[in-house]
């Protein structure tokens, strides 16, 4: 298996992302993407030499100085005048594996040769990428509008020495690094700055890494529910396929065909029942799976159209011999895409919950709490709230961002996507999920063992057989908190051997 992925205008999968970025691949441009890089900037330096008249973002202001323009010996630092006045971010660092994702997402969108950039530019961004010198990026700041205009000016200050990275674990200022590798700051020339701050890298890259991390997310609840649900001594039938095929939506259907999967030969899924129906939080995991699978791949055409398209303005197209100022730096498509994303995966959550309540409420043979001598032992009472608190915060998180708007740039942007804001959102909503979804492990393997002697899905019983070589059954009452924690590296281990990166 070959390290480097080449960087080309062949169309780039999210599947191929989470590859490169989680099997710390090593990327190179391709000749195709060279030649294209070159040829443009060859274009745009022609362009300037025959002509005076503006040209937005190339030899005029910004924003609402659109108007001023800017002389020929002035370029460089009105470039570099752009790109330290706009890395005005603040609040929390963007995660590492985000700001990575940024580089290359940056370099992607860049290579098309619509841009204008040097090939100097982006081979000195695949330089930090391969090096893994990741600029220090802040999660406030963008309006997801001109693009993410303050996250990625941080981006682009090592660029030209300025600003800081994080280089082995170390936060470096940008001109001591550039020591360190001998290189020198680069000299940005007309439009550089501008095609490096427009874009949507900074939404894209956390709806990339959400989306690898949803779909993950959307396997485990399909199988801690399934747990659950012979935990609960629930019945199978609603997840005949006969039930889905009269309702045939994709994500229902898939979800009622991989529980019936994992629970293929458990004895207790197949034992005479006592009552007829089950709460709909079982009953309806396929309704409810299913229709965050459909949202899912909704989401995914959003984000794989985008990460392979052009964002930054204005755009050159050779050809054509124009150079045209438009509007692709819009988030508005990926803020209702995270929106949605936001929405969908609070309801695994949701879901997932009201699970655990179901198993720790003394019903079907169940112990009150899922312990011996309940009372002396609280058990797992409060598991149950913390999943609840999770819920609730998730419900505040999930209210659209990009219902929003707001003015900015003197009136010039006088219509923002607010799509970095459901970006973070979704961020913290998506950790959440996976927070609440290890509880109902904890609960769905603690109640298992009391069905003992009968077993479970040979799946099943092995999954549990892994699970308990870290969390062991609890008798008497410990601190719950650390089982949890457990349990969420787990999980973690558990995708990456299985290579749950994406499905």
């Amino acid at each position: 298996m070959t390290t480097i992925h080449q960087i080309s205008s062949e169309i780039l999968e999210i599947s191929t992302i989470g590859g490169i970025i989680f099997l710390q691949k090593k990327i190179e441009l391709s000749q195709s993407a060279k030649d294209k890089i070159l040829k443009c900037r060859a274009y745009l330096d022609q362009r300037m030499q025959a002509q005076d008249e503006p040209i937005y973002g190339i030899n005029t202001g910004f924003g609402s100085l659109y108007n001023v323009k800017i002389s020929k010996d002035k370029l460089t630092q009105l470039q570099e005048n752009l790109v330290m006045s706009h890395a005005c971010g603040i609040g929390e660092r963007v995660p590492n594996e985000i700001v990575k994702l940024m580089l290359l997402l940056k370099i992607q969108s860049l290579s098309y040769g619509h841009s204008g950039v040097q090939l100097s530019t982006v081979e000195r961004l695949v330089d930090f990428f391969n090096h893994d010198i990741l600029p220090v990026i802040y999660t406030q700041g963008s309006l997801g509008a001109s693009g993410d205009l303050a996250p990625l000016a941080h981006l682009s200050l090592p660029l030209i020495g300025k600003g800081e990275v994080e280089f082995e674990g170390e936060v470096w200022d940008s001109e001591s690094i550039l020591k360190k590798f001998n290189w020198k700051p680069l000299q940005l020339q007309s439009k550089e700055g501008l095609a490096l701050l427009n874009g949507t890298q900074f939404m894209s890259s956390y709806g990339v890494y959400l989306i690898l991390k949803s779909f993950k997310l959307s396997y485990l609840a399909d199988l801690f529910g399934s747990i659950s649900l012979d935990a609960f001594d629930g019945r199978i039938e609603p997840f005949d396929e006969l039930v889905h095929l009269v309702r045939p939506h994709k994500g229902q259907l898939k979800t009622a065909e991989r529980i019936r999967e994992f629970l293929d030969g458990s004895e207790l899924i197949q034992q005479k029942k006592a009552h007829v129906q089950d709460p709909y939080s079982f009953r309806c995991i396929p309704q409810v799976h299913g229709a965050t699978k459909d949202t899912l791949e909704y989401v995914y055409k959003v984000f794989m159209t985008e990460i392979n398209s052009v964002t930054d303005n204005p755009n050159i197209f050779i050809g054509e011999d124009k150079i045209i100022s438009g509007g692709n730096f819009h988030g508005q498509p990926l803020a209702l895409a995270l929106d949605y994303l936001k929405i969908a995966m609070a309801e695994l959550g949701n879901i997932s919950e009201r699970r655990i309540f179901q198993l720790v409420s003394g019903l079907r043979g169940l112990p009150t709490f899922l312990v011996d001598n309940p009372g002396l032992n609280s058990g797992f009472m409060i598991p149950q709230y913390t999943a609840a608190s999770i819920v609730s915060a998730n419900k505040q998180l999930a209210t659209p961002a990009s219902i929003d708007s707001i003015v900015s740039s003197n009136g010039q942007e006088d219509h923002v996507s607010m799509g970095a804001n459901a970006a973070t959102q979704a961020y913290t909503l998506i950790n959440n999920v996976e927070r609440i979804l290890a509880i109902e492990l904890l609960n769905a393997s603690q109640a298992l063992e009391f069905r003992r002697p009968s077993h479970s899905s040979p799946f099943i019983e092995s999954f549990i057989k892994m699970y308990r070589q870290d969390v062991k059954f609890v008798n008497q009452d410990e601190i719950l908190h650390d089982l949890m924690t457990t349990t969420l590296e787990f999980i973690d281990v558990f995708c990456i051997e299985n290579e749950l990166l994406f499905d």
